[in-house]
């Protein structure tokens, strides 16, 4: 049984003709919106969370409705549980799918993770294990979802805090293989490698050489949080709510300068700032685009 997706309003007119390419871009928050309209158009994305936008109207869709007139969306999903091992949720695929149509966003992504079991959803982005079998699910998830949408998405790399025994394939070779057999594109997120690589204690430069690079259409920056364990070693949490560590800003340097022009969001969730701090971040992950992007068009993203 398919279920009935509501019909769609309207079409956001467009203004901007070109896709997102060698820009940075922030995570749209309403009450940024008043100081985002004085400034006017400007170089540059927003990125929202769909599950924000999935009712039929309202205030979120008025503030989204004027924001993607002028400016490139990204959307970016964080409760299609793609790693679950049960079906996908046909209505929040349905409702997934609307928005897609509604605002015809230049990227749409998703997060390898899960989040719901049976008829129980959990607010977190849960990591998996990477077998044989977890890939199978994966990869079918995906494959239905990109059918739904009718366009590829790209797949954003977990933070995570724990690793399974029964994992039979390293995080990256997973990732590769997901994208192979799926078509689908690559979502990196730097600062997740680095709570990741913090976490488990592997190197985040060696995570990245073997991530295929190629395949990757987004990129996303944030702060995280350090805490201890019970052991009173060091644990990093992915939480949104602080500028980007400097570590990251490295990472980050060294992946633009490898693969060039790479949209960059910077994501900010919690402890919100005012629009001109975000704003600088922004500008910060802009200036490194502009450094390498032009220049850096290498054969590894023209094998893409």
């Amino acid at each position: 049984m398919t279920t009935a997706i509501a019909p769609i309003a309207s079409v956001v007119p467009l203004r901007y003709s070109n896709p997102i390419g060698g820009i940075a871009g922030t995570s749209f928050k309403p009450e940024h919106l008043p100081a985002i309209l004085r400034a006017g158009p400007q170089r540059g994305f927003f990125e929202v969370h769909a599950e924000n936008y999935m009712g039929a109207g309202g205030p979120p869709h008025r503030a989204l409705e004027t924001i993607r007139h002028d400016h490139p969306l990204s959307l970016h999903g964080v409760c299609m549980s793609i790693g679950g091992p049960q079906p996908l949720d046909k209505a929040h695929l349905a409702r997934f799918r609307g928005l897609v149509a509604r605002y015809q966003p230049s990227i749409v992504s998703e997060h390898l993770a899960w989040s719901t079991h049976e008829t129980s959803f959990f607010n977190d982005l849960l990591p998996l294990p990477y077998t044989e079998t977890t890939l199978r699910h994966v990869c079918d998830h995906i494959d239905q979802m990109q059918e739904a949408i009718r366009r590829p998405i790209l797949l954003e790399n977990p933070s995570t805090y724990l690793a399974f025994a029964e994992s039979t394939m390293s995080e990256t070779d997973f990732i590769r293989s997901v994208a192979a057999r799926t078509g689908c594109g690559l979502l990196l997120d730097i600062n997740n490698v680095f709570v990741s690589a913090t976490n488990h204690g592997f190197s985040a430069l060696e995570y990245l050489a073997e991530f295929p690079l190629a395949r990757v259409g987004e990129i996303h920056l944030a702060g995280h949080a350090e805490q201890v364990d019970d052991e009173g070693d060091l644990l990093l949490i992915d939480s949104h709510d602080g500028p980007v560590a400097d570590a990251v800003w490295k990472l980050y340097e060294i992946v633009i300068a490898r693969c060039g022009g790479v949209p960059t969001l910077i994501e900010w969730d919690g402890k919100i700032p005012d629009w001109p701090v975000l704003r600088a971040e922004a500008a910060a992950a802009q200036a490194i685009l502009d450094r390498y992007g032009p220049a850096a068009e290498t054969g590894e993203r023209r094998a893409a």
